[in-house]
């Protein structure tokens, strides 16, 4: 099978919430499936290596036995623009280092879902950006847009860029990351008319932690299994 690319309009966004709802649905049908967050910026020391805690998230929520430094190979202590954290570190992010850890996930999976860092344009060197890491996996794509004021302008930019991507759309998500954000029914009626051609997945309702269950229902588990088979 394939696997998603987990895009967002921003950071802050939810994109680690959402991967790990997408990982135990998939997981429910029966799949093999494996999280993978590529880079990372802000993490402690826990047995002695640095780990970030949205790596960890898609770790749990994961149905496939991994080792961290496959499921994160970049990892930064500070909470701070990959590109500037990878400076500071003395570290060259490597997509070519990447996708060998990505196909070892995929050896082991059925799936793997893969969380990028930041938005669609987040810069990960002097050269290169999400853009170029979700290019380099050729995974289809998923956006997560984060309901709160501004996400249609930041919205309308981000599906632009994806689509001159060239990569497969699987679609996008609506999530509640404002418990009070006003006239979200308008909102979301703007967004499925401006991302007319990226398949509307579900909205996530606002949430307060993690391990909600409830939550994976309002994805649209169908479209989800039909965009596994999205060929470029």
């Amino acid at each position: 099978m394939s696997g998603f690319f987990i895009t967002g309009t921003d950071t802050e966004i939810g994109k680690t919430f959402v991967s790990t709802l997408l990982i135990r649905v998939l997981a429910e049908e029966g799949l093999r499936v494996a999280g993978m967050k590529p880079i990372a910026s802000g993490a402690n020391l826990i047995d002695g290596m640095l780990q970030n805690e949205d790596a960890l998230s898609l770790i749990e929520a994961s149905n496939v036995i991994t080792d961290y430094n496959e499921v994160n190979p970049y990892v930064f202590e500070e909470a701070v623009s990959p590109h500037i954290a990878a400076e500071n570190a003395g570290v060259e992010i490597d997509l070519e280092q990447i996708k060998k850890y990505f196909e070892l996930l995929k050896n082991k999976s059925d799936v793997v879902v893969v969380e990028g860092v930041g938005g669609w344009y987040a810069p990960l060197s002097s050269g290169t950006t999400v853009a170029d890491l979700a290019s380099a996996l050729q995974h289809p794509v998923i956006l997560v847009v984060g309901l709160r004021l501004g996400c249609l302008n930041h919205a309308k930019l981000s599906a632009q860029a994806i689509r001159q991507s060239g990569l497969p759309i699987a679609g996008w998500i609506a999530n509640h990351i404002k418990k009070d954000f006003s006239y979200v029914e308008k909102n979301i009626s703007t967004l499925k008319h401006t991302l007319h051609d990226f398949p509307f997945l579900g909205s996530i309702p606002f949430q307060t932690h993690l391990k909600n269950n409830k939550q994976r229902h309002h994805l649209n588990k169908q479209l989800l299994i039909d965009s596994l088979s999205i060929k470029k």
